[in-house]
């Protein structure tokens, strides 16, 4: 019989850097360091984390550390995030690094770095080191790189909350319930994004109240699913939570047992932290639909898993952004795209854009004070920019390795094959190639040489009887948020102006039938580029093309004919404008 575990406990409370040096001057452990920032404190959900996963693995190898990033000189690179970071130790030297409080990756880790330290120990293997110049582009981020394989639910922990330090007592509340925190993030909503977010209830009378109380101060924004019967978990969070009139929530459900999970909570979140109908503590999902339009809002870059994805057929990528600057793409874009492909990158996005100085002056921003500004200033405006969106797993430190120093003649010195070193143009002091510093940062940049578009497209009445349903999950997996859709029977004068562009054409007064002739859905999609994936994900307008062009294309597997071809989709980005605007009236803001 196994003999009883070790109390739990964090054996060491670091707090400045001669702590530090002799904390990993232990040999022959493997430390896990938790690092909080000084602003923010270390957080009770971490403690009870590493708690529940010493209990359960009581190892004489496995140590607990927590460290102040501000008060310790080896921890800059980590500070300034309020997601949890933790740090992998063997013998001294890091193996390891992960960001955000993610249970059972984080027990993953241990297990997985536990039992390299012991094969090192037991057999002299060498040690997997994580580079200290790197551990910044390695970390393993919960945001960026997720890809939602379930079901799940945007929770929203409000100003109140916040203020009133309720946020670590709700979420212990919430996973004892049985729900799954599967990304987490602090933000400040300012009064636009507030009225953007709540633009359905722009017709009711509290709508300024309350656009101004979500504006007030930080909310803690959450994803949630469930670890069984996660197809459920938007009525389950709704129930949970109670509902929105605070009295109405403490009327209802004062003794009641809430149950999930085998697990019961008193009462409703918003009887036990709310105080009146807006400061209700906590937001939820009402629909799926609406998860996924808060999801994109919130969390653009996360997306649904496609069916092959959850077979574990594809692995996970993130991207980042690429600029070949002008001098170089003039002359050699081809090379560089080619070394870019066979390093395995996919380029994701592709655009060739003329900057203005005011641009270059807003993406540069942080730049402007130094030196080199000017210089850059004007090769970044000298001739067409390439812009490139690559993804492959770890993108950014894979595409930075690639790049070399920073510094033209370091790279020619330290690192004379990089791309750097490479394609420096006679003796401009400017590099030539740019690259995403982060995983935030490479989104923000995406997003600014390839802001997010919408488009409109149409189930066709051919395919809404067998596959409405599966088009529907598959827009999704393709990480488009639906902002409106709309069940209708279009009547002919709509589809004749639906496709005015075609009214010349020997077929237009049979598509104008077909597409008149029984209920269709019309959807508002977003994504970037969103004109063209849609076109792209459609196929060819000829299903027999499709088959043989483009097999996986929804054209290719749901139409039977030309005519009835399943889907429709704006043409041009003019063209979605128009569309969206004949149908819905005027656009959403993405």
């Amino acid at each position: 019989m196994a003999g009883k575990k070790k109390e739990a406990s964090l054996q060491v409370s670091v707090t400045n850097q001669e702590q530090w040096e002799e904390m990993l001057a232990v040999k022959g452990l493997t430390v896990v360091v938790y690092v909080y920032q000084q602003w923010c404190g270390p957080c009770r959900v971490v403690f009870s984390l590493l708690k529940k996963v010493y209990n359960e693995l009581g190892d004489d190898l496995l140590h607990f550390a927590t460290a102040e990033a501000d008060s310790i000189d080896a921890l800059e690179r980590y500070r300034g995030k309020c997601e949890p970071t933790f740090l992998f130790y063997g013998g001294g030297e890091l193996v390891g690094v992960l960001r955000g409080a993610n249970a059972p990756l984080l027990q993953k880790m241990i297990v997985q770095k536990l039992s390299e330290e012991k094969m090192v120990l037991e057999k002299g293997g060498e040690r997997k080191v994580v580079s200290q110049q790197m551990s910044t582009c390695t970390v393993t981020h919960t945001r960026p790189t997720l890809i939602l394989c379930k079901c799940y639910t945007v929770a929203i922990l409000k100003p109140d909350a916040v203020a009133h330090g309720k946020v670590n007592e709700i979420m212990m509340k919430i996973q004892n319930a049985g729900f799954q925190i599967l990304a987490q993030e602090e933000r400040t909503l300012t009064e636009t994004e507030a009225a953007d977010f709540y633009q359905h209830k722009a017709a009711e009378p509290c709508f300024e109240e309350l656009v101004g109380f979500m504006s007030s101060g930080p909310s803690h924004i959450l994803i949630l699913s469930q670890a069984e019967d996660s197809a459920n978990v938007v009525p389950a969070w709704r129930e949970f939570i109670g509902p929105a009139d605070t009295e109405e929530a403490k009327r209802e459900m004062p003794e009641r047992l809430v149950t999930r999970g085998g697990l019961r909570a008193t009462s409703s979140l918003r009887a036990q932290y709310g105080t009146e109908a807006l400061s209700n503590a906590v937001h939820g999902s009402e629909n799926m639909e609406q998860a996924s339009r808060e999801l994109a809002f919130f969390f653009p870059n996360f997306r649904m898993a496609s069916q092959t994805e959850q077979e574990g057929k594809e692995e996970h990528v993130e991207r980042t952004l690429a600029l070949i600057r002008p001098d170089v793409a003039r002359e050699s874009r081809e090379k560089i795209l080619s070394q870019i492909k066979e390093s395995g990158f996919t380029v994701a996005l592709q655009r060739e854009v003329l900057l203005t100085e005011e641009q270059v002056t807003q993406f540069y921003s942080q730049h402007l004070e130094e030196d080199c500004f000017p210089a850059l200033l004007h090769a970044m405006t000298s001739g067409p920019v390439l812009a490139l969106a690559l993804a492959r797993k770890e993108a950014v430190c894979h595409w930075r390795n690639m790049l070399g120093p920073s510094d033209v003649n370091k790279a020619k010195e330290e690192d004379p094959e990089s791309l750097r070193a490479q394609f420096a143009v006679g003796s401009a002091s400017i590099n030539q190639l740019h690259g995403s510093a982060s995983h935030e940062e490479a989104e923000r940049e995406i997003r600014f040489f390839f802001p997010p578009q919408q488009t409109l497209a149409a189930i066709k009445p051919d395919a809404m009887q067998e596959h409405k349903e599966t088009i529907l999950e598959e827009i999704r997996g393709s990480g488009f948020s639906i902002l409106q859709k709309k069940e209708m029977v279009l009547t002919k004068e709509m589809a004749e102006e639906l496709y005015k562009e075609h009214r010349e054409k020997p077929y237009f007064s049979q598509v104008v039938e077909f597409m008149s002739s029984g209920p269709c859905m019309v959807l508002i999609l977003n994504k970037e580029n969103a004109v063209e994936e849609w076109r792209a994900m459609m196929g060819p307008t000829d299903p027999e093309q499709a088959k043989a062009t483009c097999p996986t294309s929804m054209r290719a597997r749901f139409a039977s004919d030309i005519l009835h071809n399943s889907l429709h989709g704006a043409s041009s980005e003019e063209h979605a404008r128009e569309e969206i605007r004949f149908i819905f009236g005027d656009p959403p803001a993405n």
